[in-house]
């Protein structure tokens, strides 16, 4: 198995879930007390999501590049940015190194195509609903991505950071996610990507009337196959 390098702590609980992801799809492939080769780069969310709001784009990606070179340098054989959002920078990145970056929206984008929908909700960061980054690269696989409405977007980005961030899962957002959910299956989605990976803390199959699309296990099961099949 070759040895995945994940850039973390954007939240750091969503990254304790890709090491979980990680090591269970290795030992369902591998069987008995198999799990990941991996190396883990967490960085400091606080850091991070000021520059977010103050558009320091640039510097954000040098943060993450210094990761995935820290990564390569132990050994890693892909990189994975542990987080929807920060794909903005993903090109900074892949170019800081010579190993494979696993892009999240393409692992996506695959996912979707695979089950045979093509028209499909987005929810997430408001820099992942609104900007082109992380839609655009969607659409390039061959989505068509609706986004929610102004309030929606707004719902789905305050629980995003004050609650999901910081471990809190309130039943009311999940309520809330609810009823955006089904607005955007009323405006014609057939499915719906859960773009950022707080939301699969909060948000299952179960709540939703069409197929969900969670990327951080998408993302970790790309990465467990790149990992074992040496390509």
């Amino acid at each position: 198995m070759r040895t995945i390098g994940l850039i973390g702590g954007m939240s750091w609980e969503s990254t304790a879930e890709y090491y979980r992801l990680v090591n269970e799809l290795t030992r369902e492939r591998l069987g008995g007390l198999h799990s990941a080769r991996c190396v883990l780069y967490s960085v400091d969310f606080a850091e991070i999501e000021q520059l977010q709001v103050q558009d320091r784009w640039a510097e954000a990606g040098e943060i993450l590049a210094a990761a995935a070179r820290a990564l390569e340098a132990a050994g890693a054989d892909l990189v994975l940015i542990c987080t929807n959002t920060m794909h903005k920078v993903a090109d900074h990145v892949e170019a800081a190194v010579s190993v494979p970056l696993l892009h999240l929206a393409d692992a996506t984008a695959q996912a979707v195509r695979a089950s045979g929908l093509r028209r499909v909700g987005l929810l997430g960061t408001a820099f992942t609903m609104e900007q082109d980054f992380y839609r655009g690269r969607l659409e390039a696989g061959g989505l068509d991505v609706l986004v929610p409405d102004a309030e929606g977007r707004a719902i789905v980005h305050r629980v995003i950071y004050e609650e999901l961030c910081l471990g809190i899962v309130r039943e009311e957002s999940r309520a809330a996610y609810r009823e955006v959910i089904a607005d955007l299956v009323a405006g014609g989605a057939e499915g719906v990507i859960l773009g950022c990976t707080e939301i699969e803390l909060l948000i299952g199959s179960e709540d939703s009337p069409v197929p969900v699309f969670p990327t951080a296990r998408l993302h970790a099961e790309a990465a467990v196959r790149a990992a074992l099949s040496g390509t």
